[in-house]
């Protein structure tokens, strides 16, 4: 699936997977985020942490009529506020995504999948 947009200079059409790429992105530079974990976790036994290339694993986008909902499976660093380190990838990831596709989102869900001492 993806968003169509009629704009003054065209057809703009914006896939899932480049919402979700962008998210990944957003979430990965808060504070007290490790990594990016794949949504199917049940089936891979261990939380793997992806790589740039592979954020969009990590992240599920859904849309329902004109709602605009997103998934995001991360890891989080040990000795932070778990609470603290969602709402702020909550944030982030909604101003990302109005400032640079100019999408409202609906809705940001965090699923922890792991903590994880950070590599300094």
């Amino acid at each position: 699936m993806s968003i169509e947009l009629n704009t003054n200079d065209g057809h703009v059409t914006i896939t899932n997977e480049v919402i979700a790429t962008i998210a990944g992105g957003a979430a990965v530079e808060c504070y007290g985020i490790v990594g990016m974990a794949s949504k199917s976790q049940l089936r891979d036994g261990i939380a793997e942490i992806l790589r740039k290339e592979n954020y969009s694993r990590g992240v599920v986008v859904r849309q329902e009529e004109n709602h605009l909902h997103i998934d995001m499976y991360i890891i989080v660093s040990y000795g932070t506020k778990i609470s603290e380190v969602a709402h702020n990838v909550q944030s982030q990831v909604k101003y990302t995504l109005n400032k640079q596709l100019g999408l409202t989102i609906d809705s940001v869900n965090i699923y922890i999948q792991g903590v994880r001492v950070a590599k300094v």
